[in-house]
């Protein structure tokens, strides 16, 4: 026997296939829009056009200005956080891992993701703006703090002695570099004309491990 009011058994159906496949079109054109205009440049009226959805649409789907830029932000945090936890379990099964092994699996999911779809690129700048501005601090603690601070616990045990807050602003240092060569590698052709940009991650790695272990003041 069913029970409820139909209205209540209405709000429990699952969204529709349809619903599903325009929330995530709105969500697209959010990251577009907010990574090529900022949160303060974007518009509903913007990303309702970049998706092709009536306002209302992208009213529904995403709420105010501020809710729908906290969902497209959630919506792929889960994913990067699993894989650098991923990779950094594969760099301790290894062997004690080095400064280097661990700010490479940080990095290296990130650019992986990107170089077979655009949109992550999209997403690096979102990420820039949420550590750049207080106005996110809630947003960043939720989704990206509790992987920062095992990164971050990791870095601290190899670098025995180093005060806490050293370790964290290396870090940070780390993941403005890093997140700098995700939306802006065009500077790096600019300034070197010509020149292939194969191993930039590598040596952006690397310059970012010895930061690190400098800022600390400790070996490696």
């Amino acid at each position: 026997m069913v029970t409820g009011h139909p209205s209540d058994r209405a709000r429990k159906r699952a969204p529709s296939r349809r619903a599903l496949e325009t929330r995530d079109r709105v969500l697209d054109a959010a990251e577009r829009v907010f990574a090529a205009r900022g949160f303060d440049g974007a518009t509903i009226r913007d990303i309702a056009a970049e998706a092709g959805e009536p306002v209302g649409s992208v009213h529904h789907h995403g709420g105010g200005k501020a809710c729908l830029f906290a969902q497209t932000v959630a919506r792929r945090a889960e994913a990067l956080s699993a894989a650098r936890l991923a990779a950094l379990e594969t760099a301790r099964a290894e062997g004690p891992p080095r400064v280097e092994a661990v700010v490479g699996a940080f990095m290296r999911p990130f650019f992986e993701l990107a170089e077979g779809d655009r949109r992550w690129r999209d997403y690096a700048r979102l990420v820039a703006l949420v550590s750049a501005d207080a106005r996110w601090r809630d947003l960043a603690a939720e989704w990206f703090d509790p992987t920062a601070e095992v990164f971050i616990g990791e870095l601290a045990r190899l670098t025995p002695g180093a005060p806490r807050r050293a370790v964290a602003a290396g870090f940070v240092f780390a993941v403005s570099a890093m997140l700098a060569l995700l939306t802006s590698a065009g500077r790096i052709e600019t300034l070197a004309p010509g020149a292939a940009d194969e191993g930039d991650l590598e040596r952006l790695i690397a310059f970012c491990a010895a930061g690190l272990v400098a800022g600390a003041g400790a070996g490696d």
